[in-house]
Parts: structure tokens; sequence; C-alpha cells
């Protein structure tokens, strides 16, 4: 099946659109002519967002089946799904880390994943020509100390958009996973951190320019208005700075 006509505002739900990526991709798809449905837990932020894109705010919690369900009864029609929420929220070794962190941080990154994209497949399907994006990491490509917990989930994310696209080839559903280095936002690094700001600081000092949200909204951009026969499979995006984990170019260095 091919497009549908332009003069429709197709629409497109971002999970975790509050801040960083998820906001800047919110603007971004809106720029692009969709209509966003910002979805995240606080409604003060993307109620202002809402209003700024002309887009819908709702409040959405993807580790709550109730409220993802909720999200999905009002949408019929879906036509890009951004699975953006997530986090890291432990940085300890494995001898020394809270397995409940890690519950937390696989509902979020990965159950969280499945449980929205499950509720919103039928809308996906009524598009006749959709995108699921999911946004991991190059934490699913490579492992590193004090980081299991999160590099363990975003390995997850990456089997889980692999093993969408292998169930749902040959239905009008593309599937892209987006997953980018080291991004300077607002909240990752202090939250991972336990509000430590010193400690989330030093992640990017020294750095020429490490990516911002912009750069990763604009490659979900790019994605998401390719012709519906085109899958981008994956996209793998770093600062030019950044050549793996432990290989960053610093100033000094």
């Amino acid at each position: 099946m091919g497009p549908m006509s332009s003069q429709q505002r197709r629409t497109a739900v971002v999970t975790g659109a509050s801040s960083g990526i998820g906001a800047a991709t919110a603007r971004a798809l809106a720029a692009a002519g969709f209509r966003v449905v910002c979805a995240a837990r606080r409604t003060d932020r993307i109620e202002a967002l809402a209003q700024e894109i002309d887009g819908v705010a709702v409040a959405c919690d993807v580790t709550d089946a109730d409220s993802v369900a909720a999200l999905a009864a009002g949408l019929p029609v879906v036509d890009v799904l951004v699975n953006n929420a997530g986090g890291a929220f432990d940085s300890e070794p494995i001898e020394s880390t809270d397995p409940d962190q890690w519950g937390r941080t696989f509902d979020v990154n990965v159950v969280g994943l499945v449980r929205m994209t499950k509720a919103l497949l039928p809308a996906l399907r009524a598009s006749g020509d959709a995108l699921i994006v999911n946004m991991g990491s190059t934490a699913g490509r490579w492992a590193y100390p004090t980081g299991a917990s999160y590099t363990a989930a975003k390995h997850g994310t990456k089997v889980v958009t692999e093993t969408l696209r292998l169930e749902l080839l040959g239905e009008p559903i593309r599937i892209t996973e987006i997953a980018p280095g080291m991004v300077h936002t607002e909240e990752f690094s202090v939250v991972r951190f336990a509000g430590d700001q010193e400690r989330a600081d030093a992640v990017y000092a020294g750095v020429d320019q490490p990516l911002l949200a912009e750069d990763i909204a604009d490659a979900v951009a790019w994605v998401a208005t390719r012709p519906w026969h085109v899958n981008i499979d994956e996209m793998v995006i770093k600062p030019r700075a950044q050549a793996a984990f432990d290989k960053v170019h610093r100033s000094g260095a």
C-alpha cells in the first residue's frame, strides 16, 4: 500500500516528550507537518510544548498499562510512533548494584517500549503507511564499566526492534532504531547520577561539541519523511569527537 494523501495531516506519537530528545523530536516532526501527540508524565511540560507546536498533550506513563491503554483508546490512526521514553538510573558496578534499579531501567527502556508498541499496533496498521522509531543507544552496541543495567536494557531495545522487523514483515509498518552516542541534554546524566550535577558535567567536560537533542530529532524527522518503501533499519549517530565509549577527544587531552 502506498502513502496516504499529502493533504492529510498525519499523526505522530512521541513518548518521553517532556524534555531532551523527546521534546526536540516533537518539534521536528511538527515542523515536518505532523500532528504530534506529546506523551509524558509531566503534564505541565507537555501542555506547554503542545501549545507551542499545535499538537496534543496526553499524560502517559509507559510503565503503566492503564495509562498506555488510555492513550491508545483515543488514537484510531497513528502514522509514526517514536518510542523515546527511557533513561539510565544506575551507575554502579554489578557487584554493588541494586537489582531494583535494573527492574526500573528495563521497565522503561524495554517493557515500556513493548507495551506502547503493542497498544498502538492496530492504529499503526490503520495508517497504511506507518513507522515505528525506537530510541536506542550506542550503549546497545558497547559494554562499559558501571553501565551494565543501561547497556543491557539498550541491547534489549535493539533486539526488540530487530524482532519487530521480522514479525511485521509484509505489513505497512517500517521499523527503525536510532542509536545516539554522546548527547548533552539537561537531564539524562543528572538522573543517572542521582542529581549529582558535578558528576554529570564531568561526562561532557572538554568535549568539543557533543551531540544535541536537536541533532537526534533531525534524524528522526528525516527517517519519518522517507518514501513509504524505504526502511532505514538503524542509524548510529555519534559526535565527531567520539570514536567509542572510552575514546573521546577532549580539549587538552
